[in-house]
């Protein structure tokens, strides 16, 4: 049987092995259809093995995906034919301008096709016991798991990167000239391994080897929290594929994703990364220690933007009349549950003339390019650091868009525009350099559950925020701006520990609104103690009205 939680009271099954293998690389390329409500598409993880001499199996450390000793078998899906990844055509089926559908090639499979639905596979896998295939002589195959719900997963094959041209650059041994799975692992091994200074070229490497062509489909089932999949004859994770491409589709009821309207009563989608994070997103490794890049292409109607976690400031590619793209990388490794995508028919927000020519060109700067002169050594993981990039410590004022619907363009004006650069300022002037080189904010539909949200280069922020006196959009946006550096480039190991981001972003609110305020020592003192007591008194009732297991940490 599966593990039966409810995210509004129980904690998060985080099911992923990440013990044994860690994504390092997702590249997504999905279409958003608004008709069916559903985003589908691919997506290409890269890996890196832990102790690869380690069977499955061996260890007693090893959550179990599920705990029933019902043995589930295995299947392939039935053959069919597979788009290819590298030609743009679109369906025929032009509807209504804004839900236009747009496609990378032909479906991959229909309704009937689709025997791996999460409820069809409920029984799920109880221990690696079930993973022995009969034609092994009873050995145990490697299972990896990943985080994965309300998803209907079509199909998983190992991707053939050995196949890309001129990739044979990123093989040491000399002696591997026959492909094989050791060649394909030690080309992604490589293309992992290579330096933060080289980080286009890593990038690059990802993007071909992502359009290579399957070399072989792998055994998978689902159940309610997770994807389990295995490889006949690989035992180890050094036998295990380590570059992998999964098709699959969201369902219009995931958690993890929202279809709504907006406050124009346009068509919109955008991702919360809760109550169940992105596993109904994409399968992926959901524990906060699993740290990764991405890229992603989304494919929608032309009347749409796509806003995204990413560092480049995105324009659309007419792909055919009525179907743009929309291209989105990272290079700082983050835990996937921070990704983060919004497609809906935003128009972006222009200040207006009146603002001080100095904010205006602290606004318009451009971004330095990639002048990353080492002044020091950090201690996390190598990646294209801002810290360490000498232009971009003296940058107070990083770039940044503001995107709403039409109707609130007036309130946008009146008081976000004229916020946000004095807002960074204050940051970066408490904290300094700025962990991320571009910020978009969007003001999300009526029904987000929360005032803000903060992902990598993009934050949402509520409508409620644009009402009265410019103090809760002032006060707000200094605590979304304050997680880049507490809940986005530091984070907790565990997801219990949450609430220390979240303590450090309310600290950091009252320091950076009294300065975007310029107050004199005295009135900001003032104003951070009474905003601490009405906290404090908040919290009392708060404590008095809830029950007392909603009072413990975890």
């Amino acid at each position: 049987m599966d593990i039966e939680r409810d995210p509004s009271r129980d904690d998060l099954p985080l099911m992923a092995n990440t013990s044994h293998m860690l994504v390092k690389h997702y590249i997504l390329d999905l279409d958003v259809d608004f008709k069916r409500h559903v985003i589908e598409g691919t997506i290409v993880l890269f890996f890196e093995s832990g102790n690869g001499l380690k069977k499955w199996g061996s260890s007693s450390e090893e959550t179990s995906p599920s705990e029933s000793n019902e043995v589930h078998e295995f299947r392939t899906l039935e053959p069919y034919h597979t788009p290819v990844t590298n030609t743009r055509t679109f369906s025929s089926k032009i509807g209504y301008n804004d839900t236009t559908t747009c496609s990378k090639g032909e479906k991959a499979t229909s309704d009937k096709v689709d025997n791996h639905d999460n409820r069809e596979q409920a029984s799920g896998i109880s221990s690696s016991q079930c993973c022995c295939d009969p034609g092994n002589h009873g050995s145990e195959d490697f299972l990896l798991v990943l985080d994965c719900c309300d998803l209907s997963v079509l199909k998983v094959e190992e991707v053939d990167v050995a196949a890309v041209p001129g990739i044979e650059k990123y093989t040491r041994s000399p002696q591997l000239t026959v492909v094989s799975e050791e060649l394909r692992n030690q080309i992604v091994h490589e293309i992992v391994a290579l330096p933060a200074d080289r980080w286009r070229e890593q990038l690059d490497c990802y993007a071909r080897c992502s359009q290579a062509p399957g070399c072989g489909e792998l055994l998978f089932a689902t159940d309610t929290w997770s994807l389990q999949i295995r490889k006949t004859g690989a035992q180890t994770t050094v036998d295990f594929p380590h570059a992998i491409r999964i098709w699959y589709r969201t369902k219009p009821e995931g958690r993890s994703v929202t279809w709504t309207s907006d406050q124009s009563g346009r068509p919109c989608v955008y991702t919360m990364g809760s109550p169940i994070n992105n596993r109904a997103l994409f399968p992926c490794q959901e524990p906060p220690v699993a740290m990764s890049t991405w890229q992603a292409t989304v494919r929608a109607a032309a009347s749409f933007v796509v806003l995204m976690s990413g560092e480049n400031s995105a324009k659309p590619t007419q792909l055919r009349e009525g179907c743009s793209s929309w291209h989105y990388y990272v290079t700082m490794p983050m835990p996937a549950s921070t990704f983060t995508i919004a497609v809906g028919s935003w128009a972006e927000m222009q200040p207006e003339a009146c603002l001080s020519d100095d904010l205006a060109a602290g606004r318009a700067s451009p971004p330095p390019k990639a002048d990353f002169r080492y002044t020091g050594a950090c201690s996390h993981m190598e990646y294209p650091c801002r810290f360490q990039n000498v232009s971009a410590t003296t940058q107070d004022i990083i770039p940044h868009r503001v995107f709403a619907p039409v109707c609130l363009r007036d309130a946008c004006q009146e008081t976000l525009l004229q916020l946000i650069p004095p807002c960074l300022s204050a940051a970066h002037s408490i904290l300094g350099t700025h962990p991320f080189s571009r910020l978009d904010v969007l003001i999300v539909p009526a029904n987000f559950p929360s005032l803000g949200m903060a992902s990598p280069h993009l934050i949402f922020l509520s409508q409620s925020t644009l009402t009265g006196s410019s103090h809760l959009c002032g006060t707000r946006l200094c605590h979304e701006i304050a997680h880049a550096w507490f809940g986005l480039a530091i984070g907790a190991r565990d997801w219990t520990e949450e609430w220390l981001s979240e303590g450090f972003a309310t600290h950091l609110e009252d320091i950076f609104w009294a300065k975007a305020q310029q107050l004199a020592p005295h009135e900001a003192q003032e104003q951070q103690e009474l905003r601490a007591c009405l906290r404090w008194h908040r919290l009392q009732d708060e404590v008095l009205n809830s029950a007392e297991e909603l009072q413990v940490l975890r």
